[in-house]
């Protein structure tokens, strides 16, 4: 045990001590942020400089009548095509939309012409206004006003109340729950990937300047693995929680300066001076904090930080096996599939399933499966989610544990000390069915 103690204080000082954990440890926290706010005040510049863009607009129908907007301008000046394509040619037009005669019942050969493909928020725009030129037609012909139409439609907001087992009530919120899923799923996904990659990196290197030959002249080969997974994971964590500080420290501080207010609720103000004058509904507000007051973040944390490291073990073993096989980064390609699959079915079962429905059948075995839990269950857990699920994906995570480091010890017993041969599939299993 002494000696996995010494391999962990060597792993996790090395790179502490490293001058790249400095800069990505403080410059993180900074970089998502700085980005986010270059982007918004690049989008607010390039807005503000655009010029208006004018279509030119030729109705066979006259049944439509485009309204203008900040950014495109709509004329009806020619009825002819080819007058309308000179005029974008010369420049005198942005581009001209074709509406011929059409069947409102099913409307098609509506078209836009232009001298660059349309942005994605052009065709939206213009997609979205015939769509309710056409249904405002409609209505009119089987003399409805639309005007009345729309006074009678009205928005619902229904509140989500959850009932306990004992007769109390606790209000949540759908939107907050998927946020909280969202992230920490994600979180544990990039940190797999990274970490684990990390072992297997630093495994091929000692493995390939055979410095690892003196280091099992003193100590077994499982100690080595064992001491390198969980160093390169306290790193890890070190790393994550100098994050949370630091994320939650610069947060505070931003709130604090600029008033109780997000930046993107301030730039919202600047650009809509009217929203400085409106009062938030209290009513809105409390209820947001009894949302949040609502959510168990005592389990929700401590969850995660399970599943944080048992997700890093699990998958860590197998790194460091994938790393003790091989010679160098290209050849360990080829086993790196059967580790990245479950990887990937877990960050897509996220978005397709878990997300979406988390008590839905596929969310449920996707969150107990060792190899799929870490992610899955952590799109679960704000939902809330019944005892016995939690303890049974976490007793599985510990199982899945203990087998992939036993599996993985087996061929890191025999491959770190392999040189100058590329073993395949079948080889791998020679060591694993090896009882030396």
């Amino acid at each position: 045990m002494n000696k996995i103690l010494l391999v962990i204080q060597r792993e996790y000082l090395a790179r502490v001590k490293k001058k790249s954990f400095l800069i990505a440890t403080l410059l993180t926290p900074l970089i998502f942020p700085a980005i986010m706010g270059i982007f918004v005040w690049i989008a607010m510049e390039e807005k503000g400089s655009q010029s208006l863009r004018i279509i030119e607009v030729i109705d066979e129908t006259d049944l439509f009548f485009m309204e203008s907007s900040e950014q495109y301008a709509f004329t009806s000046s020619v009825k002819d095509l080819e007058s309308a394509k000179k005029m974008v040619l010369d420049g005198e037009r942005y581009g001209f939309l074709y509406i011929p005669k059409i069947d409102l019942k099913s409307p098609k050969g509506i078209q836009f012409y232009g001298l660059e493909n349309p942005s994605i928020s052009l065709m939206g725009y213009l997609e979205s206004a015939l769509k309710r030129k056409i249904e405002d037609q409609k209505l009119y012909e089987q003399g409805i006003d639309p005007k009345i139409l729309k006074e009678v439609r009205t928005t619902v907001s229904v509140q989500s109340i959850t009932l306990g087992e004992a007769g109390e009530e606790k209000i949540n919120d759908a939107t907050v729950n998927y946020a909280l899923g969202f992230v920490t799923g994600i979180l544990i996904y990039i940190f797999i990937f990274v970490y684990g990659n990390q072992i297997m990196q630093g495994v091929i290197e000692e493995k390939s300047t055979r410095i690892v030959e003196i280091l099992v002249s003193s100590l077994k080969p499982f100690q080595l693995m064992m001491g390198k997974i969980v160093g390169i994971g306290a790193v890890g964590l070190t790393q994550f929680l100098i994050w949370v500080v630091l994320i939650g420290a610069l947060s505070s501080l931003v709130i604090g300066v600029l008033g109780m207010q997000m930046p993107q609720q301030q730039a919202m103000e600047m650009a809509n001076p009217e929203l400085s004058q409106m009062t938030p509904d209290s009513g809105e507000l409390a209820n947001m904090l009894q949302v949040i007051g609502g959510i168990n973040f005592v389990t929700l944390v401590g969850s995660f930080i399970v599943y944080f490291i048992g997700g890093y073990l699990l998958y860590g073993a197998l790194f460091a096996a994938i790393g003790s096989a091989v010679d160098s980064p290209s050849d360990a390609q080829q086993f790196m599939l059967p580790v990245t699959i479950p990887l990937i079915v877990a960050y897509m079962g996220l978005f397709v399933f878990v997300l979406q429905d988390p008590t839905s059948t596929v969310s449920f075995w996707l969150s107990v499966v060792p190899l799929t839990s870490p992610i899955a269950m952590m799109g679960r857990i704000s939902y809330g989610v019944p005892f016995w699920e939690l303890a049974l994906s976490i007793a599985l995570l510990i199982g899945g544990f203990l087998f992939t480091t036993w599996l993985a010890g087996k061929i890191y017993r025999i491959g770190i000390l392999m040189h100058g041969t590329k073993p395949s599939y079948k080889v791998l299993w020679k060591w694993i069915k090896s009882s030396q």
